[in-house]
């Protein structure tokens, strides 16, 4: 009995590592240009995860913000991580090429434009699954909002009717934050 029960917390034990290992940068996703990229290069810095699309009420005004934030703070210590998703309304139904070509002609966009995923529902990609299970909220509409920390941990979730002008501040915080631990490393 004495082993099987070392035996049994052992695993529980692997179980508990594995469960706190998974986080944000864990996982991997298709790019808007069909490439295979590890979330892993954006760990250290802080990360906004959208799902973003075209042709929603919402588009002009978050893509206009979300690329003033891009262009702020990043890419050292901040990135826009953008998600296109057809989920809600249809909204978002061109190609992973025609809406990269879209975003960066009309909103300058720099910020990384990844390939079009289900965000909710069976088909929902992986790295959705975690946000929406960290954070306990489940996008129901365009521009979901995650806010990411440097170790890959959901620090918080907006819907669209918050503007990235209202959590500007907190992702302000967060990068003051990595900006002055960096210099201190130094």
């Amino acid at each position: 009995m004495g082993m099987f029960l070392r035996a049994f917390t052992l695993i529980i034990l692997l179980c508990l590592l594995e469960a706190k290992q998974k986080d944000f940068y864990t996982f991997k996703v298709v790019n808007s240009r069909g490439r295979l990229v590890s979330l892993e290069k954006y760990r250290g810095s802080v990360s906004l995860a959208v799902n973003v699309a075209s042709e929603c009420g919402y588009t002009d005004e978050h893509y206009k913000d979300l690329q003033q934030l891009q262009k702020d703070f990043g890419p050292f210590h901040f990135n826009v991580l953008a998600f296109p998703c057809n989920q809600f309304g249809q909204q978002e139904p061109g190609s992973d090429k025609e809406i990269d070509s879209f975003v960066r002609r009309v909103y300058g966009v720099s910020f990384p434009i990844f390939s079009k995923i289900a965000v909710v529902g069976i088909g929902a990609n992986n790295a959705y699954k975690y946000l929406v299970e960290a954070s306990r909220k489940e996008p129901t509409w365009n521009f979901w909002k995650y806010l990411i920390d440097t170790d890959g941990k959901v620090v918080d979730a907006w819907g669209p009717e918050v503007s990235v002008k209202e959590i500007r501040p907190r992702i302000t915080e967060m990068v003051r934050k990595l900006i002055i631990k960096r210099k201190e490393e130094l």
